[in-house]
């Protein structure tokens, strides 16, 4: 059984999103390609500082 940490499962549901983003909200396949890297960065990024802010509020 396959039973990934949080952070796999982050980077798995940010790839998914963002794959669906690209091709739903641009028309060229440059666009999504870029668009649907931007959309990767920003769920990433966004989790990793959501992460440290939740670890400086606890300590």
């Amino acid at each position: 059984m396959f039973a990934p940490s949080h952070f796999i499962a982050v980077l798995l549901f940010a790839s998914f999103a963002s794959v669906v983003f690209g091709i739903t909200q641009r028309s060229t396949p440059k666009a999504m390609v870029r668009y649907g890297a931007y959309c990767w960065v920003l769920f990433v990024g966004s989790v990793i500082a959501a992460s440290w802010l939740m670890w400086l509020i606890r300590r």
